[in-house]
Formats: structure tokens, C-alpha cells, sequence
């Protein structure tokens, strides 16, 4: 009964080595965040106000007065309630090289070398990859989706109504965001089909036989998770189907280097072979 409870106690140690390491890692990544959070709050009016020049952009291109540009906020904690979720966005963004780095340094212990090595390729791709996605809402998809809304604006002439448009500061931090985490994970796509297929779950012919199924989902994928409305749609629906072209192209190079790496381990086995054979000879 002892020999069982040595045993019980030798393997429980190492689940506890790994407990101890999580908690370290936990606290790193939630310090970090903690300090880019307090640090984007104090400054959250400021990148608030660089939040908002896609919208004088957009007034701009409506042929309008860009500074007159007014967002309105009806709740007396409407707009703390808003710095709160630009800190937390902020402070994640930020935080997001320190938080990848502990689960690499979690993770990789666990990994061979060569698996390590591929694996911190794809934290640094998914990151610039999310970046370049957020780039891309805040230089142009953001400009084109208030441009189309500002266009729906009446000026009150011939009897008509004036009906202009007055965003509430939480809406449009809403909108803002909800195009940038769109984008940015629609643009982890090749890094999760690149992975697939480094595993043998997924395949550059099997990717480019599914290609029209992949065309209606990326629609339907924008639709769900963009604004009701056309230019914000068709902006995210087609990013998509390109990414996923170049997945196929990134799933090729990879069935690719998985060949050569084979045929490289094949003739190496076969030169070891026969100089295996030509060391018995002489020994015969």
C-alpha cells in the first residue's frame, strides 16, 4: 500500500509544478493588463478622440463641415461606462505580446524544438495579422460605413425634415470595435488553416474544393457580424474569401516543406542503410 501511495505522491508532483506555473503565468498576464488598462483609462478621452477621426474623415468625403463633428451621450454614466470599455480594449491590445509570450513560455516545455519553433511564428503572425485587420477599419471601412449613413442625413430644404446624425459615444465605440475584432479574427485565417494543415487536418485540395461553400459562409459570417448594412458587409466578405485564397496557398507551401522534409528523412535513412551494408562487408 505504500509503494501505491509513493507512486500516487512522485506523479501528483509534476501536476503540481504545472499548477504553480499557471498561477505565475495568470498573474503575469493579468498584471499586465491590469497596468495597460489603468494606463488607456487615464487616457481614454484622448485615444477616444483619435477613435473619432474616421468620422470627420467620413464627413469630409460627405462634402460636410468635419469640424462640427458631435457625439452626444444620454446617461449620466453613459460615457465613463465608455472609457471603461476603451481601457479594457486598449489594455488588451497592449497587453497582448506579454500575454502571448506566458503561454508560449507555458506551453513550449511541453513542445520538441522543432515545434517550438513553429509554434512562435504563428503568436507573432496571429498578432500582426489582428493589427493589419484593425489598420484596415480605422484607415477605410470605418470612413465608408459613417459615409454611408451620413449620406441618409436630410438638410431640412423643400419642406422637409431636418434629420441629421448624432452618434451616442457608446455606439459608436461599439460599431468601432465590433469592425476591428471582426477583421481582426477574420484575418487569423490563414494562421488556423496554415496550423491545420501543418497537423494533417486540413489540405491545400481539400481547401480549394470547398472554395465556393467557403464564398457563402464568408457572407453569411459578415452579415452576422458586421452592421446591417452593405459597405460594412461586402468590406469584411471580401477580405475573407482572399485570406482564404491565400490559405490555400499557405496550405500548399506546406504540404510542400512536409515533402521535402520526408524525402530529405528518406534518403538519410537510405544513405545510413547502405553504409550499414558497406561496414558488414568487410566483416564477412
Amino acid at each position: 500500500m505504500s509503494t501505491e501511495d509513493d507512486e500516487i505522491e512522485k506523479s501528483s508532483a509534476p501536476l503540481i509544478e504545472h499548477l504553480i506555473e499557471l498561477r505565475t503565468r495568470l498573474i503575469w498576464s493579468i498584471g499586465g493588463f491590469f497596468i495597460a488598462f489603468l494606463g488607456c483609462f487615464f487616457f481614454a478621452k484622448q485615444i477616444f478622440n483619435l477613435l473619432v477621426i474616421p468620422f470627420q474623415w467620413a464627413t469630409q468625403w460627405a462634402g460636410l463641415d468635419s469640424s462640427k463633428v458631435e457625439l452626444i451621450y444620454t446617461a449620466p454614466q453613459e460615457f465613463f461606462f465608455t472609457q471603461i470599455k476603451i481601457a479594457m480594449f486598449g489594455g488588451l491590445l497592449i497587453a497582448f505580446p506579454l500575454i502571448a509570450a506566458q503561454i508560449y513560455k507555458f506551453v513550449a516545455p511541453g513542445l520538441y524544438k522543432n515545434e517550438r519553433q513553429a509554434f512562435a511564428p504563428f503568436l507573432i503572425a496571429s498578432f500582426v495579422l489582428f493589427l493589419i485587420g484593425g489598420a484596415l477599419v480605422y484607415f477605410f471601412f470605418t470612413p465608408m460605413v459613417m459615409w454611408f449613413f451620413l449620406a441618409m442625413q436630410q438638410t431640412g430644404g423643400d419642406g422637409q425634415v431636418e434629420i441629421s446624425l448624432l452618434p451616442k459615444v457608446s455606439e459608436y465605440l461599439g460599431l468601432i470595435m465590433t469592425l476591428i475584432f471582426s477583421f481582426g479574427l477574420v484575418f487569423q485565417l490563414p494562421v488556423v488553416t496554415t496550423l491545420m494543415a501543418r497537423v494533417g487536418l486540413l489540405s491545400a485540395a481539400g481547401l480549394a474544393d470547398k472554395r465556393k461553400w467557403a464564398i457563402v459562409i464568408a457572407f453569411i459570417v459578415a452579415a452576422v457580424l458586421t452592421p446591417p448594412d452593405p459597405v460594412s458587409q461586402i468590406g469584411l466578405a471580401v477580405p475573407t474569401i482572399l485570406l482564404y485564397e491565400l490559405s490555400i496557398i499557405l496550405a500548399r507551401w506546406v504540404e510542400r516543406d512536409r515533402e521535402k522534409q520526408r524525402l530529405a528523412r528518406e534518403a538519410g535513412e537510405a544513405a545510413e542503410a547502405t553504409k550499414a551494408q558497406a561496414e558488414a562487408k568487410p566483416a564477412e
